[in-house]
């Protein structure tokens, strides 16, 4: 199948041009002016008048029918190849993976069962390698020998991909040898498990454990809490100026509890996580004439949702 693209705009790294461009089955015979005057002959034609004819993309990181926590990535190989079609990508380059305990090879077969007569792009492969051992070290040669370009290891997650020093520097030694390369996802998982947990027993856990608050509620407070510091604009002042303040960020942070403060006989929770969200310091809800207008605001707002959420900000908010 030979095919003929005439009168379009070539594009490529080096700038644009008109030309046509010869196809024959997948590969590019000649790009010039006027091929068919010279002799080439082609099976279809297409005109490309006031169009722009450029390389097809290639997308070299995507994750096809990816299991991972439980569940899967979207798209399988037909779904995602297709919709990467009509954005102009002609090429991905996916993960496979190899599972713990399991060979790369058998990885890569199951990588290769799912894409093949299922993708309408060309595809290759990068090889997640979860399991760095004497086998899988030697599997190494064999894969790049058949076009796999590089080995993914992880310092993230423990217990799924982590790879230890030891094990990347062995991996990094034989792709030394053999020719191809490592790709790190270079994020620190263990201390990054360490401070999630830490941070989710703050926000979330010791919050809950001495009340009977709803998730939703710490986690509007928490949320809240991070955002109040980003300025906002303020209601003009006694004196007419517009000013930016922290301290109404904050203050609408403790909005989101009021809404939650509902009349089950939570105020004196929301008075506590109040005072936990504050750091115990009342300063750091500001000690200004528009904070405590804006405290005395909601109190009163409060009051007409039945809780008590007014008497926390008196705790929390002076004057």
């Amino acid at each position: 199948m030979r095919t003929l693209i005439t009168n379009g705009t070539i594009v490529t790294a080096d700038g644009s041009y008109a030309a046509d461009i010869l196809i024959d089955g997948e590969t590019i015979a000649s790009i010039g002016r006027d091929p068919a005057g010279g002799g080439a002959t082609a099976d279809e034609t297409i005109d490309a008048t006031g169009k722009y004819v450029i390389p097809g993309g290639i997308d070299v990181h995507t994750h096809m029918e990816l299991p991972f926590g439980g569940t899967f990535a979207k798209d399988t190989f037909e779904t995602g190849t297709r919709a990467a079609a009509f954005g102009g990508t002609t090429s991905i380059v996916d993960f496979a993976v190899q599972a713990r305990g399991a060979s790369m090879r058998e990885g890569l077969d199951v990588w290769h069962a799912k894409a093949e007569g299922n993708a309408v792009t060309d595809y290759g492969f990068h090889m997640i390698m979860s399991d760095v051992n004497d086998a899988t070290l030697a599997e190494m040669d064999q894969l790049v020998a058949e076009g796999v370009p590089d080995f993914k290891l992880f310092t993230a997650n423990p217990g799924v991909f982590y790879s230890d020093d030891g094990a990347i520097f062995r991996a990094m030694q034989q792709t030394a040898k053999n020719g191809g390369l490592i790709m790190m996802h270079a994020e620190n998982g263990i201390a990054i498990d360490v401070v999630a947990a830490q941070t989710f027993e703050l926000l979330l856990s010791a919050p809950a454990a001495k009340s009977q608050l709803d998730p939703a509620l710490s986690l509007r407070a928490a949320t809240g809490w991070i955002w109040a510091g980003r300025p906002e604009r303020a209601r003009r002042s006694a004196g007419g100026a517009r000013r930016r303040r922290g301290h109404r960020g904050r203050v609408r942070a403790l909005r989101g509890l009021r809404r939650a403060d509902d009349t089950r006989g939570r105020s004196a929770d929301a008075a506590d996580h109040v005072r936990d969200v504050a750091g115990g310091d009342p300063a750091l809800f500001g000690r200004g004439r528009a904070a405590r207008i804006a405290a005395r605001r909601l109190r009163g707002r409060s009051r007409r949702f039945g809780g008590g959420l007014g008497d926390a900000l008196g705790a929390a908010v002076p004057g």
